[in-house]
């Protein structure tokens, strides 16, 4: 009853605020005691799931809130942060769980099933705790965070060409390791990080433990997982033609022995194999834009190839994105950026062989590229469009169409964005009933900034059905999903 009456709270409060603040400039920072500064959020939606089938049971809505609130201090040798979250979920879907190879009917079904079956859920945990130390040594540009953090792989250095910065924030970050963002409780670390930029060249290290959360409302532990990353970043060119280049390796080590591997093994030989998960993932990214008389265009290109052990197996797999877009001039009332681009991750070709072919994407933030979460890039072609409007600085308006397939038909379906409980696994699998066609998704959305304190959003996404979900769902023509957003922010 208290975290029900909270959230009606925080939604009137917000509403009024969104009313208020659409007259008033916005807030100067609140400070506590001299250097100290007090910030703050709330993000407040209302979500409807429509998920494969027409039973009723994938069918359903409920609100959610994440409330965060944080201190931060900063002098010249240091700066330190220490911030709590409140994630507050209501009304979740009592009958969305079903058995395999249904599994959970929408995330709602998956924060349900992650919080004991409660209906209401939930807690208050340190969301981040670090002392960050600047100018080590005098060196100008280098730095050392201690502590419980945020990391999304690929924001390292943020380019000052905005095309660039668009780029790396939408189609570059949080491809392997991501701070799960969307979700209601989201993810951090513990750990070092490490910086070093000089001139146009940026070297990260980080050593780090995620955290237990995502779909989870209790957020303090550690889960038995080390992650190690490490990147060189460089920036290429001017304002006209500017680029950027990344080369980066992740090593992943997994060994939650109560955790159940998901992959295309019979179910006696995954249960029998409590091996941990070893494995190095070497990629890089390279982007380019270029001025032209017809409007700006710009290239990416993304890739990583994986090796190691994969519990009693060996690990061989791969994975790669390839975009272009381009910018129109003479559109200036709409400013549209038109883009279309191909992701490919790699299936297992053999489940009964020792190879482990499916590329894992380790811990990302699933939601950036898949904008309704049922799919990710594993096993997984995704050949895609995609339109943004840019009517006025404070309204995008977006949308996308993807052709979905499975790369190999022998092996799973798989969904999920990597480990947030000790027993969960993290990804699901559903089998593909050797088909490979899996849906056709399309989507828009829009994002508009009533001032730097407040910003409303909203979704829908309609994917429809093909050979793979139709064989596990046979009464349903598709899935949908929608929302509506409210963020306040001081």
């Amino acid at each position: 009853m208290q975290t029900r009456t909270l959230a009606r709270w925080s939604f009137l409060i917000g509403l009024w605020t969104t009313s208020a603040s659409a007259q008033t400039p916005a807030s100067a920072p609140i400070t506590v005691g001299g250097d100290v500064t007090l910030s703050g959020s709330l993000r407040t939606r209302s979500y409807s799931w429509d998920w494969f089938g027409d039973n009723g049971d994938g069918r359903y809505t409920y609100p959610a809130s994440l409330i965060r609130l944080g201190l931060t201090a900063s002098k010249r040798p240091y700066e330190w942060q220490v911030e709590f979250a409140a994630p507050v979920l209501l009304n979740l879907p009592t009958s969305a769980v079903m058995g395999s190879p249904q599994g959970q009917l929408g995330l709602g079904a998956s924060y349900f099933a992650a919080n004991s079956n409660r209906t209401n859920a939930g807690y208050v945990f340190l969301k981040q705790g670090f002392v960050r130390f600047k100018e080590i040594g005098g060196i100008a540009g280098q730095s050392l965070k201690i502590g419980r953090m945020e990391f999304n792989d690929g924001t390292e250095v943020v380019p000052a060409h905005s095309t660039l910065a668009a780029l790396k924030r939408d189609r570059i970050s949080q491809r392997l390791l991501g701070n799960f963002g969307f979700s209601d409780v989201g993810r951090s670390l513990d750990g070092a990080l490490y910086s070093l930029t000089r001139g146009k060249l940026n070297l990260t290290a980080l050593a780090a433990r995620p955290t237990q959360g995502v779909f989870d409302v209790s957020g303090w532990p550690e889960l038995n997982i080390n992650v190690f990353y490490g990147a060189l970043t460089g920036q290429l060119g001017g304002e006209h033609h500017a680029g950027e280049w990344r080369v980066f390796v992740l090593g992943y080590d997994d060994y939650r022995h109560g955790a159940l591997k998901t992959d295309n093994r019979p179910a006696a030989a995954r249960a029998a194999d409590t091996g941990s998960i070893a494995l190095g993932t070497y990629g890089g990214h390279y982007l380019q834009v270029a001025s032209t008389p017809a409007g700006p265009v710009d290239l990416l290109f993304w890739g990583a190839v994986q090796t190691g052990s994969w519990g009693a197996l060996t690990q061989r797999a791969g994975a790669f994105a390839a975009e272009a877009g381009w910018q129109p001039t003479g559109l200036d009332a709409l400013k549209p950026w038109i883009r279309a681009g191909y992701d490919y991750g790699s299936g297992d070709s053999n489940p009964v062989d020792q190879t482990h072919g499916t590329f894992f994407q380790v811990m990302p933030t699933p939601r950036v590229y898949a904008r309704l979460p049922f799919f990710n890039m594993m096993n997984n072609r995704d050949a895609f469009g995609t339109l943004v409007l840019r009517p006025s600085k404070r309204l995008t308006v977006r949308t996308d169409f993807h052709v979905l397939a499975l790369t190999n038909a022998a092996d799973l379906w798989y969904s999920g964005g990597g480990p947030f409980q000790p027993a969960t696994f993290g990804y699901t699998g559903r089998p593909s009933s050797s088909q490979s066609n899996l849906a056709t998704l399309t989507d828009v959305s829009g994002d508009y900034n009533v001032n730097p304190n407040v910003a409303v959003g909203a979704y829908y996404g309609y994917a429809s059905s093909k050979a793979v979900t139709s064989a596990i769902y046979s009464s349903g023509t598709g899935a949908r999903l929608g929302y509506f957003e409210l963020l306040l922010r001081f």
